[in-house]
């Protein structure tokens, strides 16, 4: 009978293995990354671009599908690479695109081509992961639909794609400067000058101090989001701010909650949303107001004291004139210091009970990593576990393979800190960290706990949310707390019905935030604060798992370091 069987088996497996290579499609991009002069909030600058656009072009294919990115750096003085975020690059970890992690960043000049497979449907994104990139205009959107014939958990009868960010007038250079100086040099990024949504803002051009302001300019015309009444749309909102945490809003219209970085959600209906970087959400709302009338569609900071105007776009109902503006003043979301409103929401995500995939009972190591602000020898710093991180001039996943353990610390980076005794609530009492660029060895098909601690920063009375970012994997959120984590009681807490799934994840002032994954993936995989001036600072670690399994590695991603040809 097995073997009778067998013949079958077989011709139903490559059947489907056929069917499927059939449905799947190759997308081919070509890119040139240049500067360009940019009004994206009406003032003129230099912004990073991609064939001239920021954000850049939104790529869009279906589960399954590969992508194929040519990238090309025109910026004549600066290196580039591009992060997939979200995009698990499984089997391919070499097309993660974190310059010091995964590959040689790309030259100014040189070509890079980027190949990977899109292997969840959800709403994703891109952007520069080199240097503070990200935050001149390197990033878009990926849009993933589900394949043909799969039905989702709810239903619309359009849809559009949002992507929120912050924008400053002076230059990443002058900002990452300012970070590195010492002392009371030391100058911090200070708030953004506006908010973005799909790239354009509108900033008061009688406040500006220098350059060239037009309030005029058409690339500074606020984002018009068109809907016809009594109809249904799915909105994908992707946040990727460089420091601020936002609360996103339509004026008058309700959104139900639906899918969360790539995962279905148990729905639940907001006023607004709040959204930190490197998340991504879609949410479902009815054009079911006041047809007659347009409405705004406003992003306000959260979570530091506002120094940024509310970023505004237009809800334009069809047949109201395109450029009539709401008469009524833009929303100012919920108080930006209402701790508990963020955190409430925070709690109120579950995965959707027809695609909840619960998380293993148990795991195989725990890792609690205490976020704080130091000094070391008189820099500003962020540490974790009092160890402020660095990246290597040689990639890690070049160096791993390649037996080139001498180009990173081989001593392992604390799995703790003194969770009995330190006092979360205060300016740390020895605010000097070390520098290091070690890593976090997981023993490959391990299920491994992270508790992400918050703490006061070197300023009293002063904690910030950190949203943290995990390359290759999505991880479960267990659970979230206000106050210091509680190893012995606090795990009895943990939601393992039905926590939802995702990348990004932020941990609370003076809180904690419980997450989950599986080691399963191998490569060597970045794990950071996604606040651009904060990962720059230190706060951030990295995790290698299974690279012995990995076949050998492309020669095109090396070049930096001691993985130069010929070494």
């Amino acid at each position: 009978m097995v073997f009778a069987r067998r013949p079958l088996l077989l011709f139903v497996f490559v059947s489907s293995l056929f069917v499927a290579c059939v449905q799947a499609k190759v997308h081919h991009h070509k890119w040139e990354i240049s500067y360009q002069f940019k009004s994206p909030d009406c003032l003129k600058k230099l912004a990073v671009t991609i064939n001239g656009q920021t954000p850049g072009p939104t790529i869009y294919a279906s589960e399954g599908d590969t992508v194929v990115v040519e990238v090309k750096n025109v910026l004549l003085t600066e290196n580039a690479a591009i992060h997939w975020h979200g995009i698990r690059q499984i089997g391919t970890p070499w097309m993660d695109g974190t310059e010091g992690v995964t590959q040689c960043p790309i030259l100014p000049g040189d070509t890079f081509t980027y190949r990977f497979v899109l292997d969840r449907a959800g709403t994703y994104m891109y952007h520069a992961h080199y240097g503070m990139q990200r935050s001149a205009g390197l990033n878009g959107m990926i849009v993933v639909r589900v394949p043909e014939g799969f039905k989702e958990p709810f239903t619309y009868d359009r849809e559009h794609s949002i992507l929120l960010n912050d924008w400053w007038h002076r230059s990443t250079y002058e900002q990452s400067a300012g970070l590195a100086l010492p002392g009371k040099q030391f100058t911090w990024v200070g708030e953004p000058q506006s908010l973005l949504i799909n790239g354009r803002g509108r900033f008061n051009c009688s406040l500006a101090v220098s350059g060239t302001c037009n309030s005029t300019h058409p690339e500074c015309t606020p984002y018009m989001l068109t809907v016809v009444p009594g109809k249904t749309y799915r909105l994908r909102i992707a946040s990727l701010t460089s420091l601020s945490a936002l609360n996103f809003e339509i004026e008058g219209h309700s959104l139900t909650v639906v899918e969360a970085d790539g995962h279905y959600v148990d729905p639940f209906v907001v006023k607004n949303l709040n959204l930190y970087s490197g998340e991504t959400y879609s949410v479902i709302f009815k054009a079911d107001q006041d047809p007659t009338r347009n409405y705004w569609v406003a992003s306000n900071v959260v979570a530091r004291k506002p120094g940024t105007p509310t970023g505004t776009g237009i809800l334009h109902y069809y047949r109201v004139p395109r450029g009539r503006l709401p008469t009524t003043a833009p929303p100012t979301g919920p108080l930006w210091n209402d701790t508990m409103y963020r955190f409430n929401q925070s709690l109120a995500i579950h995965a959707h009970p027809s695609f909840n995939e619960p998380p293993p009972s148990k795991s195989d190591r725990m890792i609690n990593l205490l976020n704080t602000q130091n000094r070391v020898n008189g820099l500003m710093r962020w540490s974790i576990n009092n160890v402020s991180f660095d990246l290597p001039h040689t990639p890690y996943l070049i160096a791993l393979k390649n037996n080139l353990h001498h180009v990173f610390e081989q001593r392992l980076p604390p799995d703790t800190y003194d969770v009995n005794t330190y006092d979360i609530n205060t300016v740390p009492i020895n605010p000097n960290a070390t520098r290091s660029n070690s890593i976090y060895n997981l023993e490959f098909g391990s299920v491994v706990d992270v508790i992400l601690q918050n703490a006061n920063t070197l300023t009293p009375n002063n904690s910030e949310p950190h949203p943290w970012h995990l390359h290759g994997h999505d991880f479960w959120v267990l659970g979230y707390g206000l106050g210091k984590f509680n190893p012995e009681l606090d795990p009895k807490k943990y939601n393992l019905k039905d926590p939802i799934l995702k990348n990004t994840v932020v941990v609370h002032p003076l809180g904690w935030t419980a997450l989950r994954f599986k080691a399963d993936n191998p490569g060597v995989w970045a794990f950071h604060c996604h606040i651009e001036s904060h990962f720059s600072m230190g706060m951030g670690i990295v995790f290698q798992e299974g690279v012995d399994k990995l076949g050998r590695l492309p020669e095109f991603i090396m070049g930096c370091g001691e993985s130069k040809l010929g070494n």
